[in-house]
This record gives structure tokens, C-alpha cells and sequence, in this order.
């Protein structure tokens, strides 16, 4: 660690730490409980300090009111103030990973380096290069798994492939479990391991961090909702009713345990357990298929003509499609954050097959809105949208909004209460006719398939 101000930095931090010999770094992973990696580092050490990066490189791609840093700073400070009552402290620091992780180890001479493996692309090459820089300097990198119950290579088909269908691997996926893949870490038990702490070292603010403090959604509740999803098969589509789970966003960050929820999730619906497998499913296919971050899956899907009417996108965006379910999804989205599964995939459809824009837009537009975003849940359902996923839908099925309005929103509660203006003279007409558009779409996907 050359630059003398990170050094200086990282001093400044550690100067009240009586003594660590391992570091835990916490990422997706914003809780003590049931923690794998934090348990095999309280385990296996004594004095282990946890610490947490704002990560600058991902912070600075973000708009200046981004709630999710909200959401992490806060899960940030209750997770502190665990580490605090528990005789210990969480350090927290602000840059690149890359060089504050080594730096830390190199200025406080600790073996040993404990995280969660996270499977997206740039967090593997991220990880890759603090192994490689940890590994020259003699200190040992140790990642666990934690935010899936089965990750990689753990379930293949029996030539050794990747599944990329979901309902046989979902089948395997739950051939395959048992009580050992669902038993909680104990990681309480060993709590003495944590380095103990003067609770001196400092916490940069949000606007430090180049952020508002200004909460502009509520954020859902990490508790589970059993009552909800004892009724989630019947009730799932229907978006006026409050009736998922909301532990999207928990789940993405860490705040709740995936063994935990799937103990719960067995034991109440199993159509609930079974939107936890396609998250297991949606990891495994990006770490196997890593391209499909950023292109089709099936890559002859590649070659679409996609129109890209910018007009046309940013009334998509706004909600003025002139097709209220639509509508209703895009405006609910861009006020809280959420959107009702079954409305993203007739919002991603419209997008992709009524407007021909390409899957790629409305995906980072989710990416930019969804509290929730995950690279690949997100990934997956918008080339399932598309047609050019794996196990997507064909081509030629297109949602008809109107249809799907009439079976899930019947009573235009869900349209009115994000849609207020709809059967007034203030709103728009349809941009596209669905049977005109339906037809253009499946004759262009075919053309293009079929060269």
C-alpha cells in the first residue's frame, strides 16, 4: 500500500483496535446471525475484526439520491451497533476495495481475510485481484458460501452440465436438499472471537459518501409474512393486493439469511419455495453462462433489429404508454422502488415486443429503480421477457396488457391508485395498437431468426 493518505486513512481507523488477527469483510451479507464466513472466521481465529467498504467504484455510478445506499447505510449502522453491543466494532470505510482491504491487512499484519462469495462478473474479477494481491503478501483469502443454498457446480445434470431449464433443475435442486444444507451457522457461539474495540472508530456520513440523507420510499419490513405467504399461490398475481413476501430487497443485501427463509418457505407454500429456486437457478446461470450479463443468452437473439424509439422509451419510463397496467407498473416503480412480479413481466414484454426496444434499456433502467436489483434475477427476467433467455418464453408469445388487466386488476384498483387520470380526457391514448404491434414484433423476431 504506496499512497501515504490510504495509509493514513487506514491508521486513522485502526487506532483505537487492541488487536486483530483476521479480517471478516462484509458485502451481501449486512447481519451477524447465521452468517457462514463470519462463523468460519470467529471459528477459526481469535480477534477477528469485521469491516464494511462503500465501495466508490459502485457509488459513483449511482444518482445522488440513490435510496438503496440509504437502505445499506442504514442496515450499516444497525449492523455497528450489533457489533458494539457485543463488546466489539464494526469498521467502516469509504473507497476501492481493491487497495483498502490489502492496505488494512498489510497495516495491521492480520493472516487471514473471510467474505461471502458473491457470483456476479465484475465481483469475481473484484475478488480475483484482492486473492491475487492478499496471496504475494502471504495472507490467505477465504470465501464461503452464503446467499444461495446450492451454488456453481452443485447441481448439474447427470452429463455434468448446467441445467438451463428451470423445472428440471428445480426438481434436482429439491432431490438435493436436506438438513444440512438449511442448518443455521452459529455464529453467537463464538462471538468472544471478535477483536475487542475502544468504539472510537468513525462512520462517514451519507453526504460524505456524495449522497442525500433524504428517504423518499418506505422500506419493507424483514420480518416474514407468514400470513401472506400461506395465501401467495392464490393471491401472487394479483398486484392491488398486498400479497408477497417483500424480502427482495433483504435478500439482496444480506439483511435476512436464504436458510432461514427456506426453512420457512418449506414449511408454508411451496410455490414461495419454489421463487427462491428460480434466484438460485438465475445465479448459477449467470456463473456459468457470464456472458448473459450483457447479451442474449441465446446469442443468435443478438441480431434482432430492435428500434429503439427514444420517444417511445421515455414514455414507457414515465408511465404514459396509454396502456394502464403498464403504466401503473413504470409509475408504482419509479415512486417506491418496487414493482409486483407479475407487472414486471407485462412491463418488460410491452417494452421488448410492442415497442421493439432493446431488453437491454428497460434492464438498467430497472437496474437504476429497483430496490430490489439484483444482476441476475433481473438479467433473467428480462430475457425471459424477451425470448432470449434461457428457458424463456418463445417469441411469439406476447402479453396482451388489456388481457392480463382484465384477469389480475379486474376492479381497476391497482390502475387507479398509481393511475388516477386513466378514463379522463388527461390521459393518453395507446402509442402502439396491440394487435399491429403483436404482429410487427413476431414477424420481425422471425425474420431475424430465420435469415
Amino acid at each position: 500500500m504506496s499512497d501515504p493518505s490510504l495509509q493514513h486513512i487506514v491508521k486513522l481507523h485502526i487506532t483505537h483496535i487492541k488487536q486483530m488477527k483476521a479480517l471478516f469483510w462484509h458485502r451481501r451479507d449486512l447481519r451477524i446471525s447465521d452468517n457462514a464466513a463470519l462463523y468460519y472466521a470467529l471459528k477459526e481465529n481469535a480477534a477477528v475484526q469485521p469491516v464494511f467498504v462503500f465501495d466508490q467504484t459502485i457509488l459513483a455510478q449511482l444518482a445522488a439520491d440513490d435510496q438503496r445506499v440509504i437502505f445499506i447505510y442504514r442496515q450499516v449502522e444497525s449492523l455497528k451497533q450489533a457489533y458494539r453491543d457485543a463488546g466489539s466494532d464494526l469498521l467502516v470505510l469509504h473507497g476501492d476495495p481493491r487497495e483498502l482491504i490489502p492496505g488494512l491487512c498489510l497495516q495491521t499484519g492480520v493472516s487471514r481475510v473471510y467474505a461471502n462469495k458473491d457470483y456476479e462478473p465484475q465481483a469475481i474479477e473484484r475478488d480475483r485481484f484482492v486473492f491475487e494481491t492478499l496471496n504475494k503478501a502471504g495472507i490467505t483469502f477465504i470465501a464461503k458460501k452464503d446467499q444461495v443454498i446450492f451454488e456453481k457446480n452443485e447441481i448439474l445434470k447427470a452429463d455434468g452440465c448446467p441445467y438451463t431449464v428451470f423445472t428440471p433443475y428445480m426438481r434436482r435442486w429439491k432431490e438435493k436438499l436436506n438438513a444440512f444444507y438449511l442448518e443455521s451457522y452459529p455464529v453467537e457461539k463464538y462471538l468472544h472471537s471478535l477483536a475487542q474495540s475502544a468504539k472510537t472508530s468513525s462512520f462517514p456520513s451519507l453526504e460524505e459518501l456524495g449522497f442525500g440523507s433524504g428517504q423518499k420510499v418506505d422500506f419493507p419490513a424483514q420480518d416474514f409474512p407468514e400470513d401472506i405467504i400461506k395465501k401467495y399461490s392464490e393471491q401472487r398475481d394479483f398486484p392491488a393486493l398486498n400479497a408477497t413476501s417483500r424480502l427482495s430487497v433483504h435478500l439482496r443485501f444480506g439483511t435476512v439469511s436464504i436458510r432461514q427463509l427456506v426453512r420457512k418457505a418449506k414449511e408454508t407454500n411451496e410455490t414461495f419455495l419454489n421463487e427462491l429456486i428460480w434466484r438460485d437457478f438465475y445465479q448459477a446461470i449467470l456463473y456459468h453462462f457470464p456472458h448473459s450479463a450483457n447479451a442474449s443468452f441465446k446469442k443468435q437473439y443478438d441480431f434482432i433489429p430492435w428500434e429503439n424509439n427514444e420517444a417511445y422509451f421515455r414514455r414507457w419510463c414515465e408511465g404514459k404508454t396509454g396502456y394502464p397496467l403498464v403504466d401503473a407498473g413504470m409509475r408504482e416503480l419509479n415512486a417506491t422502488g418496487f414493482m409486483h412480479n407479475r407487472v414486471r413481466m407485462v412491463v418488460a414484454s410491452f417494452l421488448c415486443k410492442h415497442l421493439l426496444i432493446d431488453w437491454r434499456w428497460g434492464e438498467r433502467y430497472f437496474a437504476e429503480k429497483l430496490l430490489d436489483y439484483e444482476l441476475a434475477s433481473n438479467t433473467g427476467g428480462w430475457q425471459w421477457a424477451a425470448g432470449c433467455g434461457c428457458d424463456a418464453a418463445p417469441y411469439f408469445r406476447v402479453f396482451n396488457p388489456e388481457a392480463q388487466q382484465q384477469k389480475f386488476d379486474p376492479k381497476l384498483e391497482y390502475i387507479r391508485r398509481w393511475v388516477p387520470e386513466y378514463g379522463t380526457e388527461q390521459y393518453p391514448g395507446p402509442i402502439v395498437e396491440h394487435k399491429e404491434a403483436r404482429e410487427k414484433a413476431i414477424h420481425t423476431y422471425k425474420k431475424a431468426l430465420n435469415p
